[in-house]
């Protein structure tokens, strides 16, 4: 049986219900080798869990929280969308450990242990990596997935959402729902996947360093509180936007403008940036980030405000992730996963389905299951770091028969 995914959205009463029966019709009676499920937390998710796992005679499971999402047949917010994997080609195995806030290291152990590390007959290793989105230590889990499994895999997904209520972010793996967790999925496949990355933003400032920072807050910035460098570094750029950054009072003003302002880490790859999201301000002007800011780093704060850029982000990502299967044989595509960070849905608005109409052009027929997270995570062998915000990050599924799969490497 071919690599096939099928996807659906449902709302308002029963919504889990509707998604996955839907889903299930799409499918027919192919068995469900995995179940993806992101969903807003207005729902029961123990309902919402229970409902797709009894829909799917069980089938292993993983997904989140999320603050929206959408598939090839539209975008929604406060909504379930299921995705249902069927393949002879894939295996999945999944696991979760509690407690990676406080102790990340052992929260990862206890998940690799639960993992194979070789799959026969199935040599190519993916993993889907889903954290608590308000742990705070997405960068950290990241490079710790990359130690503890290996550099012969690639690894992507995301912090889970809450709608931006910033309150509690949970993951789904089998029947369990919990917060301060993290989830991971480990994809073994007879073809390799093939996965893209790419943000909307350009450097605004002059380089910057973070002086003191501990965890995921940057105090100061060039021995200054970290919120007056970022007013003044920013302020002629938002003047031409109509925005006077002295005049923003409250937490939810500044949250909104820093989201066009994030802060922008080098890469080994020149003119390459990493972005962090500054989630919030604190009283003392210390800002608040997804993941840990190092102490010492050297940074510009980007714009992200040219709305164009933003919109073509997600198909950019698509094809770079195309053209990566392109040059190793592969042409069609039995699904794309989407990690897309929820920041860009506010930046763009209207604009957002719009961005989700381009991945449908560049992929015609293809699944797209997709969600907003609160942090990105794309890690291709051979790279050291791989968590981003204000990304998206896609993966895609091979699927058909390709002249030369035997032959070709990932």
């Amino acid at each position: 049986m071919d690599t096939k995914l099928v996807t659906s959205l449902g709302k308002g009463r029963n919504a889990a219900e509707k998604a996955v029966q839907h889903a299930r019709e799409k499918l027919g009676t192919a068995p469900v080798t995995l179940s993806f499920v992101y969903s807003s937390p207005v729902y029961e998710l123990e309902e919402v869990v229970d409902v797709v796992r009894t829909s799917t005679a069980n089938a292993p499971l993983i997904g989140a929280t999320s603050a929206g999402e959408f598939t090839e047949e539209g975008v929604e917010r406060g909504s379930v969308a299921v995705g249902l994997l069927a393949s002879d080609d894939i295996k999945a195995f999944t696991s979760l450990a509690r407690g990676v806030g406080g102790d990340p290291e052992s929260a990862m152990r206890e998940v690799v242990a639960d993992l194979p590390r070789k799959v026969e007959s199935y040599p190519y290793l993916n993993v889907i990596l889903l954290v608590d989105g308000l742990s705070g230590v997405g960068e950290e889990v990241t490079l710790l997935a990359l130690y503890l499994f290996g550099r012969e895999l690639k690894i992507v997904g995301g912090m889970a959402g809450d709608d931006f209520r910033m309150e509690r972010t949970c993951i789904f793996v089998g029947d369990e729902v919990c917060s301060d967790a993290v989830g991971v999925c480990l994809l073994a496949s007879k073809k390799p996947m093939f996965t893209g990355v790419k943000h909307g933003h350009v450097p605004l400032s002059r380089p910057l360093r973070a002086t003191r920072a501990r965890g995921n807050v940057l105090y100061e910035v060039n021995n200054r509180p970290a919120w007056e460098v970022w007013k003044e570094e920013t302020a002629e750029a938002a003047r031409k936007r109509g925005i006077e950054v002295t005049e923003l009072r409250s937490s939810a003003e500044v949250a909104r403008f820093l989201t066009n302002y994030p802060l922008g880490l080098a890469t080994e790859n020149e003119g390459e940036y990493k972005i962090r999201w500054p989630a919030g301000m604190n009283e003392d002007g210390s800002l608040n980030f997804t993941c840990g800011i190092a102490e010492g780093a050297v940074f510009r704060i980007m714009d992200g405000s040219n709305l164009e850029a933003q919109t073509r982000t997600m198909e950019e990502a698509a094809l770079i992730a195309m053209h990566n299967a392109a040059a190793a044989g592969y042409h069609h595509f039995a699904g794309a996963l989407i990690f897309d960070c929820a920041v860009r849905q506010l930046m763009l608005g209207e604009r957002f389905g719009e961005s989700v109409s381009r991945v449908r052009h560049v992929l015609p027929d293809v699944p797209i299951l997709g969600w907003e997270t609160y942090g990105e995570i794309r890690l291709e062998p051979g790279q050291f770091s791989g968590f981003h915000n204000t990304t998206s990050v896609v993966l895609l599924l091979p699927g058909g028969s390709e002249e030369g799969d035997e032959d070709e490497e990932g």
